[in-house]
């Protein structure tokens, strides 16, 4: 397939690809279905109600995501034996949802957003948007955008012809319209009887100037990449995706090059505009506040497999196991090996600690069995010296301003444990202190890490996401 090519010479010529080399035209035909050209084009459609402040002419309608049975491995090198990356996923993300992956490095967060944008193939599995099964399907054929952690801008292009990149390959055109479009951007600058019109590019300059008023670009299109910050960079990527209008967006740790400051301030923009666009989004994050603050649920993702699905404060109040427990939260979940006492008791060296809660009625049929338990740094107060409270030794403390971390050393076990202390109080190295737990603060697991089974409900988790109505 010829590409299109178009360039100006000093003598200002013109030079255009034959349109029967377009490469949707092409695919079309050798599947004998005509249709398919109207298919693959994009076509006007119905939508959400989006911002009119970002509202185009060619309205893109959001989908849902399934992943199911989906598995990718990689073969091994020599004698090594083959990777697996993403074992056996069932996944399914709602229209309009702002699902957040995380997971530690390796474990599959990134390769699945290959595998849905088409530029990997699953090894086993289907991967559908709305019921249209794509696994087999072009990367341009699936409707998605995809906002990567390096930008990856085109460094020839300034703000406005990046924004326009996709949109300007997103239809076929005739030889005559191609000269007309390309005669229009070269006369824009001037007085307007001097202007080629084209319907086309007046559409795409509308949609532009919308997306750059909507990341406050505006003043920047004319410039390169090279003359833009690291926040401005991302802001010019974002709007790219956003100005195709896909039915998904995949963003791979966008905010991961930004300073601490800008990084609020980004990802408070790309929650609001995901809001408004109702846009189905895919996130891939390392950061904790990222993914506790931006989704509406999160999915934990450990060694190619779904570890918990949720949203953040069902993850964060009831881990399904030891693993989601110190991975969500900042600092992570204490863990302690305790002993099922009689009358619904932990023993924890010489201590009896009595949980409440559903994790009390859950004892009676664990008794003499030994368990991990957990317990968040919220729920440990700095407290009086009592026969209840947990005696300890202060290895180090981190004043934050608002709060200090302190990390001790339980004296019954000698296990370290960090506490949320007010920022007030002193408490150097070595001193000693007593801390007290929060009797409804108490988690459960197994010898297996999973989290013991409640004979009823956890209570209420708060409130649930907002989603769009399916």
């Amino acid at each position: 397939m010829a590409p299109i090519a178009a360039g100006w010479t000093t003598s200002r010529h013109i030079f255009l690809a034959p349109e029967r080399n377009n490469a949707i035209a092409s695919t079309a035909s050798a599947h004998g279905d005509s249709g398919l050209v109207n298919e693959l084009h994009v076509k006007r459609r119905a939508g959400p109600t989006i911002n009119p402040k970002i509202a185009a002419s060619w309205i893109s309608a959001v989908a849902g995501v399934r992943f199911e049975g989906l598995s990718k491995t990689y073969p091994g090198r020599g004698e090594n034996q083959p990777v697996e990356v993403i074992r056996q996923l069932d996944l399914t993300i709602q229209d309009g949802e702002f699902l957040v992956l995380v997971g530690p490095s390796g474990c599959g967060k990134s390769t699945l957003l290959r595998l849905l944008a088409g530029l990997d193939s699953p090894t086993d599995g289907e991967i559908r948007i709305g019921d249209r099964p794509i696994t087999g399907l072009r990367p341009a054929q699936r409707d998605v955008a995809m906002v990567f952690q390096s930008y990856a801008l085109y460094p020839h292009l300034s703000v406005r012809d990046n924004l326009s990149f996709g949109l300007r390959r997103s239809r076929a055109r005739t030889n005559l319209q191609q000269l007309q479009d390309q005669l229009h951007r070269r006369t824009r600058g001037l007085p307007q009887p001097l202007r080629i019109p084209s319907q086309r590019e007046s559409k795409i300059e509308r949609r532009v100037n919308d997306v750059a008023a909507a990341l406050e670009l505006d003043h920047l299109l004319d410039r390169r990449p090279k003359e833009l910050s690291g926040g401005q960079k991302q802001r010019v990527a974002l709007g790219r995706a956003m100005a195709r209008q896909p039915a998904v967006f995949l963003m791979d740790e966008p905010l991961s090059n930004l300073d601490a400051k800008l990084r609020a301030s980004t990802r408070a923009r790309i929650v609001g505009l995901q809001r408004q666009l109702g846009t189905t989004t895919l996130y891939v994050t390392h950061d904790q506040v990222e993914a506790m603050t931006m989704g509406h649920r999160i999915a934990v993702l450990n060694q190619g497999r779904l570890q918990q699905l949720g949203t953040p404060m069902e993850l964060y109040r009831w881990p399904s196991n030891l693993f989601v427990a110190q991975f969500i939260g900042s600092p992570p979940m204490n863990v302690l090996p305790v002993q099922v006492g009689a009358g619904s008791t932990l023993i924890l060296g010489d201590k009896r600690l009595t949980p409440e809660g559903p994790i009390a009625a859950a004892l009676p049929s664990l008794e003499g069995n030994t368990l991990t338990a957990g317990i968040r740094p919220e729920h440990l107060q700095v407290a009086p010296a009592t026969n209840r409270n947990l005696p300890a030794e202060v290895s180090h403390s981190e004043v934050l301003g608002n709060e200090q971390l302190v990390t001790c050393r339980l004296l019954d076990g000698d296990h370290l444990v960090q506490v949320r202390a007010e920022p007030s109080l002193s408490l150097n190295p070595g001193c000693r202190i007593h801390l007290a737990a929060d009797p409804q603060g108490w988690r459960l697991f197994d010898a297996d890490g999973e989290a013991i089974s409640l004979p009823e409900p956890p209570p209420s988790r708060g409130p649930e996401p907002a989603l769009p109505p399916l």
